[in-house]
């Protein structure tokens, strides 16, 4: 591959480009663009180089991305002086003229052996990342996903086998959304982390993680409203940010009505997450997530159609951020931060817990969160409003939560609704580090290799997602070579 500059084809699909942003390129342009005038063709240089960006990334299966960018990177600074990438890439972003969607086709096979893939050529979801002190060897992770099988909120063995039937070498695991105190579970048999019996039974799970090379994250929760008397300490009511109750869900379940917490009451919330982090830093986390999506409580004083307070953690968008900007400090004070990471999920609407201005919200969190540099931020997709699941092409990402992805400074995590198409193009495109698979990992216990080979994915069964049983629906999801 010659590496002088930008080749032909990709002057005339810049020319294109800068017709359609009606700037007038130079019809004598020769292929190597010697003759372009910087100054008075600037966004056409950019464009060029965007569109040669754009092709290089159809090489992706039979050449080094690294490779590929140091040639387009040296190739466009010998013909535009003081070329930035970024700058192109933003721009080929901003013209949405430059898709080439035949990167991440599944059926692409030309280099690949009919798979997808090569040994030497990872898809983005393969490539490696380092986050933090962790080095990790795909961007593949387990999103944390409630499974009902922690019978008397105690973990159990199968666990053990769950989660390492979905460990690989280098790669991340959020396990199940985990109560931090005897008030703060919100569905029957889910784990716990606040007592003795809680970290030794975490331990062997832990283990049988670590012995698979697997980096493994708990994900601490407070239900608050979302719960009901009898899985309350002495039949109490649950409590929350208000007194407002939720209405019974497509399951017909009655959540009870909840109890406002006292203001006095909530340094003993924060600090019951503070000792839930130790004790899975004991059990032998990797580190915690704390759990602030959802419409479970830190969600439950996030969002102003919920929160109807009037002391200092209501009304005002810093105020109701207050509860869990303590909660991720304590967290952090505790067992470090570069042991902590936290789920959001500002444009959603789970549970009836709805913001008026979600942009704001999230924005504030991300940039608020920087103070306490933690190591990550998992923030859900707006894929479901209202109860309807909002789709679109099967390669397209969303760009709603770019804002936030620009203003938190460490490692970025984006779910819900991602397949290995679109997981591949978001990071591609820089628009998250890491992607979170909840049901797919929850079916294929070897998702990462299934999207490596491109493989065929077993299909999720729904209504074995919330059983009790430790097998069916649970660890019976067959692997590649058993499916075969």
């Amino acid at each position: 591959m010659p590496d002088a500059c930008v080749p032909s084809v990709g002057i005339l699909h810049a020319q294109r480009i800068c017709q359609g942003n009606r700037i007038p390129p130079k019809s004598t342009l020769c292929s190597n663009g010697a003759n372009l005038d910087l100054s008075a063709h600037r966004w056409f240089g950019l464009a060029a180089g965007a569109v040669r960006v754009a092709e290089l990334r159809t090489t992706i299966y039979t050449e080094r991305w690294d490779m590929a960018m140091a040639f387009t990177v040296n190739s466009l600074s010998k013909v535009f002086p003081g070329f930035n990438l970024y700058r192109v890439l933003n721009k080929a972003r901003f013209c949405r003229r430059i898709r080439v969607t035949s990167v991440f086709n599944s059926t692409s096979s030309s280099s690949s052996g009919g798979n997808g893939s090569s040994s030497d050529s990872p898809i983005p979801l393969h490539t490696s990342y380092k986050m933090g002190d962790f080095d990790l060897s795909h961007r593949i992770v387990l999103a944390p996903l409630t499974r009902n099988r922690s019978y008397n909120n105690v973990p159990q063995p199968h666990a053990a086998v769950y989660y390492s039937q979905r460990a690989t070498e280098g790669g991340l695991l959020i396990a199940e959304a985990t109560g931090v105190s005897d008030t703060a579970h919100g569905y029957p048999d889910t784990p716990g982390i606040w007592t003795k019996e809680h970290v030794e039974a975490w331990k062997p799970i832990v283990e049988a993680v670590h012995q698979k090379g697997g980096i493994f994250f708990l994900q601490i929760w407070h239900a608050g409203r979302v719960s009901t008397c009898d899985l309350q300490p002495s039949g109490q009511a649950p409590v929350s940010s208000t007194d407002k109750g939720v209405t019974p869900g497509l399951d017909g379940v009655e959540w009870s009505p909840p109890r406002r917490l006292r203001k006095d009451e909530i340094p003993g919330i924060v600090d019951d997450f503070r000792l839930a982090a130790r004790n899975a830093i004991e059990a032998g986390f990797d580190g915690v997530e704390i759990h602030g999506a959802n419409g479970y409580l830190i969600e439950q004083f996030l969002k102003d159609q919920v929160n109807d307070r009037t002391d200092e953690y209501g009304g005002s968008l810093e105020n109701r951020c207050r509860f869990a900007l303590e909660i991720v400090e304590e967290v952090t004070n505790e067992i470090g931060s570069h042991r902590v990471g936290i789920r959001l999920s500002p444009y959603t609407d789970y549970m009836e817990s709805i913001d008026s201005d979600p942009d704001a919200l999230g924005f504030y969190m991300a940039n608020a969160l920087n103070k306490f540099n933690i190591l990550y931020l998992h923030v859900m997709e707006p894929r479901v409003v209202g109860g309807t699941v909002l789709q679109g092409p099967e390669d397209e990402i969303p760009h709603r939560l770019l804002p936030m992805r620009k203003a938190f400074k460490n490692t970025f995590i984006a779910a819900d609704g991602y397949n290995r198409s679109k997981g591949n193009r978001a990071i591609a495109d820089n628009y998250a580090d890491l992607i979170a698979f909840g049901r797919l990992f929850l079916a294929n216990p070897d998702l990462p290799r299934r999207y490596k080979l491109n493989a065929p994915l077993n299909k999720y069964n729904r209504s074995t997602f919330y059983t009790s049983d430790p097998v069916v629906g649970y660890t019976d999801y067959p692997f590649l070579e058993e499916a075969a």
